[in-house]
């Protein structure tokens, strides 16, 4: 692909436009989510267009390594039976 500065520049501009939105979003979120956790707070919250509902979920995750080491696995052990696989970012900056 050529590197067309204009291209790097419209993808840096577009990058910086959804990461403020995504703080944006992320604010009102925060907003509804403080709002739902209130004694006797509502969790479905509605607009003209939109119907936001808060969800409550519990999540676990389990360090398999720390659990594998205490139960006394080695770490070639682990090494044997960890799968791999590559992956690719584009990380842009300003200049």
């Amino acid at each position: 692909m050529n590197n067309d500065l204009n291209t790097i520049d419209t993808l840096g501009a577009l990058l910086a436009q959804i990461a403020d939105l995504t703080k944006q979003a992320d604010q009102i979120k925060e907003q509804l989510r403080d709002a739902a956790t209130l004694p006797g707070g509502s969790n479905s919250f509605e607009g003209s267009l939109f119907k936001a509902t808060v969800v409550a979920q519990d999540r676990a995750t389990v360090n398999y390594k720390k659990l594998l080491v205490e139960l006394g696995a080695t770490d070639e052990q682990i090494e044997r039976h960890t799968s791999r696989s590559m992956s690719f970012a584009v990380r842009v900056t300003s200049r």
